[in-house]
């Protein structure tokens, strides 16, 4: 428009995945979450466990904050947050912390069912079997060439954090992960 600025215009916000649909195969499920709050923590190298801290600021949900790597991580949620509701909780945080809205520019999306450890094993080289890696906990992983924040969130079910810009490859390669064998492996009975 001739003669407005960049300031005058108002920015629409919408949800990256909300053209997808729930994908359902044989053993696996895949949601685009709501696009709610996550907020990035940093903390003092060589400092306090902030995650105590954190697990009371969020009220304990389960698996509302999640180690992201050594003094870092993510409180997440379904819901945005106001302006006022970050400020307040990156004014809670102790000297020497941050926090910082990704809400913006992270997506999550929910994996899950029978087959869900073999479907992401063919994207990522981490262990994904409940015994290395139990509900509740976090790794910051590559799903093909795809960066990822992954935590199990229960026996069969996987939360994958992203950056916007890659949901939606994300999501199409997770299709083609959930629909078989790895291409050029042959599968065993």
């Amino acid at each position: 428009m001739p003669g407005s600025s960049l300031a005058d215009r108002r920015l629409v916000s919408r949800p990256v995945l909300g053209t997808k649909t729930a994908f359902r195969s044989a053993g696996i499920s895949l949601t685009a979450l709501p696009e709610g709050h996550v907020i990035h923590v940093l903390g003092k190298p060589g400092g306090p466990d902030l995650a105590p801290l954190l697990s009371r600021m969020t009220g304990g949900k389960p698996h509302a904050v999640r180690a992201a790597s050594p003094a870092q991580w993510f409180i997440v949620g379904d819901g945005p947050l106001s302006a006022t509701d970050i400020a307040r909780v990156i004014d809670t945080l102790p000297p020497g912390a941050a926090g910082i809205d990704q809400s913006h520019g992270r997506v999550r999306i929910r994996i899950e069912g029978s087959m869900v450890e073999q479907a992401l094993a063919k994207g990522t080289a981490v262990d994904l079997a409940v015994s290395a890696f139990p509900v509740g906990h976090s790794a910051t992983t590559l799903i093909g060439h795809l960066p990822a924040h992954v935590t199990r969130v229960a026996e069969d079910a996987f939360e994958l954090i992203v950056l916007r810009t890659f949901a939606e490859s994300l999501w199409d390669d997770l299709v083609t992960m959930s629909n078989g064998p790895a291409p050029g492996r042959r599968h065993r009975p």
